[in-house]
């Protein structure tokens, strides 16, 4: 199992985004139901993934999660701004790993450790990280 505990520390973090906790993410104890954590997680992957200036994958291919482990540490409250921080973990032949935090107010509300792999979208099958793809990785570990 991966230890995410470093990851609550917002210093860890180079790559910002910021998401809204929605009246509608509530749930009947009052708090943000956790299926919008995978939300959030996602808005802060995006910055990474798709930014027009720097592209991530060439051509053909896409980056599909093959692993999410996702820690609740905290209640996330409708109201306010919430806050993703995204690092990259680990960079592998194929796929990479990478380590998240959601706050909100400050206080660390969820980590998360996600593999995620460079697939051939014609055949499937993952494919060898280009060199714009780790350069663009390297620069936020």
């Amino acid at each position: 199992m991966t230890d995410t505990s470093a990851l609550i520390d917002r210093s860890q973090y180079r790559l910002w985004a910021t998401d809204t906790a929605r009246y509608g993410d509530t749930d009947r104890q009052g708090h943000i139901n956790n299926t919008a954590f995978s939300v959030f997680l996602e808005t802060g992957r995006v910055g990474l993934f798709f930014d027009p200036a720097h592209p991530f994958v060439p051509s053909g291919c896409a980056i599909v999660i093959a692993r999410l482990l996702l820690e609740y540490r905290a209640e996330l409250h409708w109201g306010g701004p919430i806050e993703i921080g995204t690092k990259v973990l680990a960079i592998g032949r194929s796929s990479f790993t990478l380590g998240q935090g959601i706050f909100q107010d400050g206080i660390c509300a969820a980590t998360a450790s996600t593999v995620l792999v460079l697939q051939d979208e014609s055949t499937r099958k993952s494919t060898p990280l280009p060199p714009q793809t780790r350069a663009r990785l390297g620069e936020f570990t």
